[in-house]
C-alpha cells in the first residue's frame, strides 16, 4: 500500500497538484492520466522517491518491495538478459552476486563460510534457486526467444530490450508496480500477455499510459491529474470519461440556473429599488443575491486539437493495384508478390514487422522504387504521407507559421495562423522554430501538412506515437469521419478497433493475410 498524505509539488511558481491525499492498496490497479506535462511521469517519481515533494509525505507498508520500470535501453548492455531480469529483484540479486564472489574466492576463511551460510538461507527464502526459470518464463511471455536469454544486453535491438527491462520490473512478485508507458513498442502478442499479467496480478499497480483499451482493459482505478489537483475514481477509462463529463456538465448547468436567478434578482432590485413600497423586498433580493456563489469551473489542462481531411476530389472506383510486388531491406525480402486491391471505401490497419511495413509504405508513397513489381494508383487518386521518421521535414530555421505556409494553397498569414491554432499553436506558439519542437509537437505539425492537402488516400505509419490521449481521440475521430482511404499502422487497440475495416499482416517469411474484418475479430480468429 501506498498512502500520499497533503502533497504538494511545485517547480518555481508553478503548481502541478497541492494537498493531495489518497491511498493505493492491493489487489487494484491504478491508471494514471493527464494532458501532456501535467505531472504524470513526475508523480510516479514522487512514489517511488526519486524526487521529493514541495510538502507532505509519501509513506509505505514497512518491508514492502518497490519496482519500477527503467527506461533507459542502454543501462545493461554489458549484462547478460537473464541477469537484467533477475535485477527486479535487487535484494535477490545483490546475494546472488556476493554468493558467487564467494565461491569464486582462493582464501576462503572460516568467516567466509559463516557468510555463505547466511547467504544461503536467505537466497532459499527468496526462492532464489528458482530465479532463472522465473525469468526466463517472463522474457518467453513477452516474446523473447529462448535463444537470446544467455546474450548479453547490448546485442538486442531496441524492441527486445523494451521488453527485457519490462520483465525485470515485474520480475519477483513486487509489492508495488509502478509503470510509465509499458505498451510502447510492445507488438500485440506482448501486449496481450501484458494485460493478462497485470489482470491477475495481485498487488498494488500504478500505470501511466496512452492507450485507452489498455487502461479499459487492466484498471480498477483512474488517477485524474487535472486542474492543479489529482482526482482518484473507480472505475476504468471509460467510465473516468463518462463521469468527468458528466461532473463538468452538471456544474454548467447549475451555474447556467445560477446566472438566470442572479438576472431575476438584479431586474427586480434595478426596478423597484428606488420604489418605497417594495424597497424591503428589494433589500431582501439582495440580500439572497449576495448569497448566490457560481461554481467556480477552472480551465482544464487537456486539449484537443481540431483534426479534420477533407478530400478536395471524391475518389473513383479504381484506388490501388499492386502485382507480384516484392521489396528488399538491406539484403533481405521483407515482402514477396504481394498481389493487393484497395477499394474506394477501405481503411486497412497494417500488422507486424515494423520494418516490413515502413518498407511498403514509402514504396506506395512512391518515396522509394519496390525491387520487384507493379505498383499502380488510380487516376482520381491524391496522397498524403505520414512517414514515421519525418526529422527531415523539421531541419530549417523557420518558424511555424513561415513552414507551414509551403504546404497551403492560401498563403495568408491570417489563414495559416488560425489553422495552427485549431492544432494547439496559438498566439507566440505559432512563431517557434520547426527545428526546436517536441516529438509531440512534430506530429501535430505534420496531420496539419496532411490535411492542407486535400487528399483523397491518407497513409499514416504509426502516427500515435508522441501524442497524448486527447490528441490521439482527435485523429481517431477524424478518420473514422474520413470518407477517403486510409491505409495506416499503429500500436493503438482501440484506435485500430475503430478506425479499421479491412486488416493485413505480415508474416515472418513474407507471405501476408488479408482479412475484411475488425481488428478484434481478426485477434478472435488468427491469435487463439
Amino acid at each position: 500500500m501506498i498512502s500520499v498524505n497533503n502533497v504538494s509539488l511545485r517547480f518555481g511558481k508553478r503548481t502541478l497538484f497541492e494537498n493531495v491525499n489518497m491511498k493505493f492498496t492491493e489487489g487494484n490497479c491504478y491508471g494514471i492520466i493527464g494532458a501532456n506535462g501535467a505531472g504524470k511521469s513526475t508523480f510516479l517519481k514522487l512514489l517511488s522517491k526519486e524526487i521529493d515533494t514541495t510538502t507532505g509525505d509519501i509513506t509505505t507498508n514497512k518491508g514492502e518491495r518497490i519496482s519500477v520500470l527503467k527506461q533507459d535501453h542502454n543501462l545493461y548492455n554489458d549484462i547478460r538478459v537473464l541477469d537484467v531480469v533477475i535485477m527486479g529483484n535487487t535484494k535477490l540479486y545483490d546475494i546472488m552476486k556476493e554468493k558467487n564472489e564467494l565461491y569464486n574466492k582462493t582464501n576462503f576463511t572460516d568467516k567466509d563460510g559463516i557468510r555463505l551460510g547466511e547467504l544461503e538461507s536467505e537466497f532459499l527464502d527468496l526462492n532464489g534457486w528458482q530465479a532463472e526459470s522465473d525469468a526466463a518464463i517472463l522474457l518467453s511471455g513477452l516474446g523473447i526467444d529462448t535463444s537470446l536469454h544467455e546474450k548479453l544486453m547490448g546485442e538486442l535491438v531496441d524492441k527486445d530490450k523494451v521488453k527485457v527491462l519490462l520483465a525485470q520490473a515485474l520480475f519477483g512478485n513486487p509489492d508495488i508496480l509502478l509503470l510509465d508507458e509499458p505498451t510502447n513498442g510492445l507488438d500485440i502478442d506482448a501486449k496481450i500477455w501484458l494485460e493478462e499479467f497485470l489482470i491477475d496480478f495481485p498487488n498494488t499497480v500504478l500505470v501511466v499510459s496512452h492507450d485507452r483499451h489498455f487502461l479499459n482493459k487492466v484498471c480498477t482505478h483512474i488517477v485524474d491529474i487535472d486542474y492543479e489537483k489529482i482526482t482518484l475514481f473507480v472505475g476504468n477509462y471509460d467510465f473516468w470519461y463518462k463521469s468527468s463529463e458528466l461532473i463538468q456538465k452538471q456544474m454548467r448547468d447549475s451555474n447556467k440556473k445560477k446566472e438566470e436567478r442572479i438576472k431575476e434578482l438584479q431586474d427586480f432590485i434595478a426596478r423597484f429599488s428606488a420604489n418605497a413600497s417594495k424597497s424591503k423586498q428589494a433589500t431582501s433580493r439582495k440580500k439572497l443575491l449576495d448569497k448566490i456563489v457560481l461554481e467556480d469551473i477552472k480551465a482544464s489542462s487537456r486539449k484537443y486539437p481540431y483534426i479534420n481531411f477533407k478530400e478536395d476530389k471524391v475518389l473513383g472506383k479504381d484506388v490501388l493495384t499492386t502485382k507480384n510486388l516484392c521489396i528488399n531491406v538491406d539484403g533481405k525480402e521483407v515482402i514477396k508478390n504481394l498481389n493487393l486491391n484497395v477499394n474506394n471505401t477501405d481503411k486497412i490497419a497494417f500488422l507486424g514487422d515494423e520494418i516490413t511495413i515502413t518498407a511498403l509504405f514509402k514504396v506506395l508513397s512512391l518515396e522509394e522504387e519496390p525491387t520487384s513489381g507493379e505498383v499502380k494508383w488510380g487516376s482520381s487518386v491524391t496522397i498524403a504521407y505520414f512517414p514515421k521518421n519525418h526529422d527531415k521535414y523539421f531541419t530549417e530555421d523557420k518558424n511555424l507559421v513561415e513552414w507551414l505556409r509551403d504546404y497551403s494553397k492560401v498563403k495568408e498569414e491570417e489563414y495559416v495562423r488560425g489553422f495552427l491554432g485549431r492544432m494547439l499553436f496559438s498566439g507566440e506558439e505559432s512563431l517557434k522554430k520547426v527545428n526546436v519542437l517536441s516529438g509531440g509537437e512534430k506530429v501535430r505539425c505534420m496531420l496539419s501538412r496532411m490535411m492542407l492537402s486535400g487528399a483523397n488516400v491518407l497513409i499514416l505509419d504509426e502516427p500515435t506515437n508522441h501524442l497524448d490521449v486527447e490528441a490521439i481521440t482527435s485523429l481517431n475521430n477524424a478518420l473514422i469521419n474520413f470518407k477517403g482511404v486510409v491505409l495506416f499502422k499503429t500500436h493503438d487497440h482501440e484506435f485500430m478497433q475503430t478506425t479499421a475495416n479491412r486488416i493485413i499482416e505480415f508474416k515472418s517469411d513474407g507471405k501476408y493475410i488479408d482479412k475484411m474484418t475488425t481488428y478484434e475479430e481478426f485477434l478472435n480468429i488468427h491469435k487463439k
